[in-house]
């Protein structure tokens, strides 16, 4: 999951991760030079935060998370 300083729906993401108990790596791109523009390209050019990905899936953000959370398929998408 890319992140960012200061970023409720990042919090929110990491939360809902948590509760489902599914581990997750994240990648503040505040820290290092690069990081957003890694982020952008492998996002299809979304620049908001969350960008959140399952393995080399892209999952989308903290919206999309949610609603596959709601759907029961987060669990699934997974697999």
């Amino acid at each position: 999951m890319y992140s960012g300083p200061l970023c409720n729906f990042c919090e929110a993401a990491k939360r809902l991760l948590l509760r489902n108990n599914l581990q997750y790596k994240e990648i503040d791109i505040s820290t290092k030079e690069g990081l957003r523009d890694e982020m952008i390209k492998k996002a299809n050019g979304r620049r908001t935060i969350p960008q959140i990905f399952f393995d080399d899936h892209h999952v989308g953000g903290y919206i999309e998370l949610r609603e596959l959370e709601k759907k029961g398929e987060l669990i699934n998408s997974l697999k």
